[in-house]
This record gives C-alpha cells, sequence and structure tokens, in this order.
C-alpha cells in the first residue's frame, strides 16, 4: 500500500469514540485521551511514511492499540521502573530507593497536615529543622545541623555565608564539573566568595595552602570531592586533619563539599578506609555539607553538619527560604537518620546499604535463583548466570567497582537491543544493561518482588514476538 495508508488512517474523533478508548474515560481524562491518540497517529504517520508499517488497522484495531499503550505506560511521566543495571545511585533513576518503612512514613506525613513548622508543646509556630537536627547531631558528632533542598545549594549558602567578599583557597585537582554543567568555581563566584587556586591538577601540598593563607589572605580553605572522577599515578592532595593544623591559627575556616558521603563505614568487600562525616569533623572541619540521597540512602537533601555558630549563621541567611527542604523529603531524611542510630537496622532497612554490602557470592545466589525462576516461568528463552563488575554510580565513588552477577537473556528472533527497549515498554518498565549484544539483568539493585515482575516482562515480550511470529 505504501503512502496509500495515510488515507486510511482513522480521524481522532473516530478513535476517540470506539469502545476501546471510550473504557478508560474512568482513568483518564478527555485531553489525557485525545493527546495519546494525537501522539500514537503521529508516529503510524511517520512509520507510514519512512516504510515501517504498510497497512493501517481498523478504527477498532487502532484504538484497542492506543488503549494498550496507554494500559502499559499509566497515567502519569513519573512512574516506578525496575533498576537492573546494577548502578547503586543510578542519577537517571531516582538514586536512592528510600525502603518500604521510610516510603510508609513519608505517606502518612503526606496524606493529611503535620506540624511542619508547628511546635506541639509550646502551641506555636517552631523550626522545620527542628525535626532532623538532633538525630543528625547525634549520628554525625556535630554541635549543629541544618538541611536545605539539595547539595548544591547548601555549598552555595555556606559560601555565601561564611566567605562573602573573602579568599576562598581551593585545590585546582578539586576544581570539579558536576551533572549539568554546574562548576565549583562557578558556583563560587555566585556565592560572592573569592576563588584562590593552589596547587597543580594532579598535586596540591600543604605549603601550597600556606601561602594562600600567608599572602593572599584566604580566609577558608575548601576541600571538595571529586565526585565523579579519580585522579591516579602521580598525585598528591593534602587531608582535613593537615588542613585543620594550618588554618586554626591563621583563624581560617575548614569547609568541606563531601558530595556524597557515609554516615559510617561502609562495608564494600574490597574497599580500604573511608572518610565519614564524623571522622572529618573529628579531625578538624568547621563545617560539612553532603547529599541525603546518595551514600545517605535518603531523600534529596543538602545537609549541613559542623560548629554550632558557623551553621546558627547559615540559618539566619534569607536565602535560607528559597532553598528550604519540602515536608516529605525531611520525613524520609528524618526516618532514614533514625535507622543510622543503629548500624544493623540500617544495614538491614536502608536499601542502599545493604546493596552496597552484597558480596560476590550473594550476588551470584540471587542470580542463580532468579535464573532457574525464569527457566520455570518463560520457557523458550535463553538464560545465563554470568559475573558482572557493577557501579556504586551517583558521582560518589568513582573507579570502585563492586563484583556482582546478572542473568543474560535472549530472546529467539529479538535482537538484544530491540529486547532491551521492550523491557522499557511494559508496566513497570524494567532498565537493563546492554553488553556484547547481551541484556544483562543484574541482582544487586533488584528490589523485593522485582524478580516475579522481572519474569512477567519477560514473558509478556516473548508473547508478543511469538505473536508476531504467527502472524
Amino acid at each position: 500500500m505504501g503512502k496509500e495508508a495515510l488515507k486510511l488512517i482513522p480521524k481522532v474523533d473516530v478513535l476517540l469514540a470506539q469502545d476501546a478508548l471510550q473504557g478508560l474515560e474512568q482513568d483518564y481524562t478527555h485531553d489525557q485521551l485525545r493527546e495519546a491518540v494525537r501522539a500514537y497517529l503521529d508516529g503510524l504517520r511517520a512509520a507510514v511514511l519512512d516504510g515501517t508499517v504498510q497497512e493501517v488497522g481498523t478504527p477498532e484495531q487502532v484504538a484497542a492499540d492506543v488503549a494498550n499503550t496507554l494500559r502499559r505506560r499509566g497515567a502519569y511521566s513519573l512512574r516506578p521502573v525496575i533498576n537492573a543495571t546494577g548502578v547503586v545511585l543510578h542519577t537517571n533513576l531516582g538514586r536512592a530507593p528510600l525502603g518500604h518503612e521510610v516510603a510508609q512514613h513519608v505517606a502518612q506525613v503526606a496524606e493529611g497536615y503535620s506540624n511542619l513548622e508547628y511546635n506541639l508543646e509550646r502551641g506555636e509556630r517552631g523550626i522545620r529543622y527542628a525535626h532532623i537536627e538532633k538525630v543528625i547531631c547525634e549520628v554525625t558528632g556535630a554541635e549543629a545541623a541544618m538541611v536545605v533542598n539539595n547539595n548544591a545549594g547548601a555549598v552555595f549558602l555556606m559560601l555565601n555565608t561564611l566567605c562573602q567578599g573573602q579568599g576562598v583557597a581551593v585545590s585546582r585537582g578539586e576544581e570539579v564539573e558536576i551533572g549539568g554543567a554546574f562548576r565549583v568555581p562557578e558556583i563560587m563566584v555566585r556565592s560572592g566568595a573569592n576563588l584562590i587556586e593552589v596547587g597543580t591538577t594532579n598535586k596540591t601540598h600543604l605549603s601550597d595552602y600556606q601561602r594562600a593563607l600567608s599572602e593572599q589572605g584566604a580566609k577558608a580553605l575548601l576541600k571538595v570531592h571529586t565526585s565523579n572522577f579519580v585522579m591516579v599515578g602521580f598525585t598528591e592532595n593534602v587531608s582535613v586533619a593537615e588542613l585543620a593544623q594550618i588554618a586554626k591559627p591563621a583563624g581560617a575556616l575548614v569547609l568541606y563539599d563531601m558530595g556524597a558521603a557515609p554516615l559510617y563505614p561502609l562495608q564494600i568487600p574490597g574497599l580500604g578506609q573511608q572518610d565519614t562525616i564524623k571522622g572529618l569533623l573529628k579531625d578538624g572541619a568547621d563545617v560539612v555539607c553532603f547529599s541525603g540521597d546518595k551514600l545517605a540512602g535518603s531523600a534529596q537533601g543538602g545537609i549541613l553538619v559542623g560548629r554550632k555558630d558557623l551553621i546558627d549563621r547559615i540559618k539566619k541567611n534569607q536565602l535560607t527560604r528559597m532553598l528550604r527542604i519540602d515536608k516529605m523529603s525531611l520525613a524520609a531524611l528524618e526516618m532514614t537518620m533514625q535507622l543510622y542510630r543503629d548500624p544493623k537496622q540500617a544495614a538491614e532497612k536502608i536499601p542502599v546499604v545493604r546493596m552496597l554490602a552484597m558480596d560476590a557470592e550473594a550476588c551470584r545466589a540471587h542470580a542463580r535463583a532468579l535464573d532457574e525462576r525464569i527457566a520455570n516461568e518463560v520457557p523458550g528463552i535463553g538464560h545465563q548466570v554470568l559475573d558482572v563488575q557493577d557501579e556504586v554510580g551517583g558521582g560518589s565513588m568513582p573507579g570502585v567497582m563492586l563484583d556482582g552477577a546478572a542473568v543474560a537473556i535472549d530472546v529467539p528472533g529479538l535482537a538484544a537491543a530491540e529486547l532491551e527497549r521492550r523491557l522499557r515498554d511494559v508496566p513497570k518498565p524494567v532498565i537493563t544493561r546492554l553488553y556484547k549484544d547481551r541484556v544483562l539483568v543484574c541482582v544487586r539493585t533488584l528490589q523485593e518482588g522485582d524478580d516475579g515482575l522481572v519474569c512477567e516482562a519477560l514473558a509478556e515480550v516473548a508473547r508478543g514476538v511469538n505473536t508476531e511470529g504467527i502472524s
């Protein structure tokens, strides 16, 4: 038929009148249905023009296809997916999952009113930071704490409050750019601080900071976690403890943008000594800021901890109103911090902590169990357990690889790239990893109940391929 098929494409109103779409009016507004039909028809026209589609179905068939597409994709753009990539803190997939208990607590706080800024004891207006400050201080050993909407906001607020108009020394090797082209030097300029570059890209010595204090009038020494890259070879940097030894006599501050920071040493096989927030404060950092949704394993937020006099100054900055955290993120962070009071509870109930602690054998055992389930529930497709390298992700531990396991999947008659695409098009999308023309389902990042959903998704894709083969 070719381009003649364009004349057979049904009109929008004709499709909306079909029973298949009329039956969805309980779940979707008329505008949503109309937009879905238009989007489907746009795709159909393009497919006819490029020769992919030769024939157009009846209005009933086209309406049924639109309805099936809507059912698969749901009413909302933001929806749950299954992370089968093996990247624990996957930035594109929302970073840290909260876990069941924390998510339930957030729902309870969000579904009605809360005492977000109300002091129940005194019956008057309260402060939202009060809900979380005490437990953060208990877990980190800080004198004071506060939380804003994200860590970029925390860094900006820290510099704007404590360093506006003053020199801040930063190693050239730590002038990083993070996702979205946000660069530390530019954030510093916006904050009103004056950047003093010290050292070289690969080597910065204590003497470089000393010159910044004595010769260039630096009033703060800022360390920045390198986030998404690692330098190896001929390198050298200066620790917080060393900076504190020269900063204190000069009356200068030691600040640290830690970015991703564990609350206590993570049990990652093969990983050596790690900086923790409590350790950095003991070493002499005056203020440390870090993300709530990275290694802390909770909701997005920028957490500032340190000296009480400095945190109090930050709280009074008028910009805190622009950067304040919302009630749902605050609820998630509070409960997560409560779990950190007991390391055993944290290891069991904070998904990020649990996933990072999985060793290779635990991953293999899970992969073998999933492989057996696939064999029983989805006969006819290829499957094989493989050892893989997983990642921490989220700009947190660059260069750190985790020994893991995956099930490699092959569906006869389907290229790996097409299988990967179709797994993204099921009711709860399965996001997999493509490796050497194979689709890998990495088990480290699968959550409770995901194994069954993966099998359902594979079965749906396999049925689709079989139907195409018959027709």
